[in-house]
């Protein structure tokens, strides 16, 4: 080959390289200094409740992934109060820093003067590490043994959530009245770190079931066989986050993991699971954070949830 030749061509490719690496670049400062912080309100409207109902607000929040120093996160936390909800949901990993918990609650206060529930994720209950960001295309994150070492203030968290009224979901079901309409809740623990234990819902009197009622079913991660076992039971509703939306998806095209077994096309939003011949609403939070190992959003911006649940037609 001419030399002349292969010197153009190595120029050219080295060109492309360094054209690459300066897009890769502008994109990565994009996502980490701009877009984790563009916290916005996603609405959904679902006529599921009793014909004659009045509507109800939920505010779904997930993924908040609190470090100290997050200023902004914190007043436009608080600020979400204004939509007067008459429900908020907590699907977990509000934490990613042993000194947030206080910084937390003092952004959700405001908030826990309405009526809540929560359930944990796995950045509740421990600080998040390194990990090659490769490994989340091959499969769920494999859970490191040093949890002890990481064990974040997760009870002192909790105890104020349940003392502000929120109810605690952690593998359990329970009942609570708004406006009249009686909803009863299901839970689990973290199905990402394998601690969940289903209980089925609440039982009432043997007239329970024809009273009006709505049943909601709440996780941080939304594996398969979660909500296989929530939808077997009937549910009107199943909220969930963990999946960050993706995090870092491809314009156009969207999601390239979740970091469990669902598939990438529900990685945000709102959709419908189907399992035993029922089809179920499913709303999956893209969050409010990231863990502050991997702070970057791109494509995905990050979000709390407003769903508007109206009456079903007579």
């Amino acid at each position: 080959m001419d030399v002349e030749h292969l010197r153009k061509q190595l120029r050219t490719a080295g060109r492309v390289a360094l054209g690459v690496t300066a897009a890769g670049g502008a994109a990565f400062a994009y996502g980490s200094l701009i877009e984790r912080n563009l916290f916005g309100v996603r609405e959904e409207t679902l006529a599921i409740l009793p014909p004659g109902r009045r509507p109800l607000r939920i505010l779904h929040l997930s993924d908040i992934h609190m470090t100290p120093g997050q200023k902004r996160k914190q007043q436009w936390l608080r600020s979400l109060a204004s939509f007067e909800p008459d429900l908020v949901v907590n699907t977990g990993d509000n934490l990613s820093h042993r000194q947030a918990v206080e910084p937390l609650l003092e952004a959700l206060a405001p908030l826990r003067e309405f009526p809540g529930v929560f359930v944990p994720g796995s950045n509740d209950y421990y600080a998040p590490i390194l990990k090659n960001p490769f490994g989340y295309f091959t499969g769920p994150s494999d859970q490191p043994n040093d949890y002890a070492d990481r064990e974040l203030p997760w009870r002192h968290m909790h105890a104020t959530f349940s003392t502000s009224g929120w109810m605690d979901l952690t593998n359990r079901h329970q009942s609570m009245v708004l406006h009249g309409l009686r909803l009863d809740f299901t839970g689990v623990d973290d199905p990402h770190l394998e601690r969940d234990r289903y209980t089925g819902y609440p039982h009432g009197s043997s007239t329970s079931e024809a009273a009006d009622h709505v049943r909601i079913a709440v996780a941080h991660a939304p594996y398969q066989r979660v909500l296989d076992y929530f939808t077997a039971d009937d549910p009107d509703l199943i909220l969930a986050g963990h999946t960050h939306g993706g995090q870092v998806c491809i314009p156009g095209y969207g999601a390239l993991v979740t970091n469990c077994d669902l598939p990438t096309w529900r990685a945000k939003g709102l959709t419908y699971w189907e399992h035993a011949g029922r089809s179920v609403p499913l709303n999956v939070s893209a969050g409010l954070g990231t863990s502050r190992k991997a702070p970057v959003r791109f494509a995905c911006r990050p979000e709390a949830v407003l769903l508007n649940l109206t009456p079903r037609s007579p």
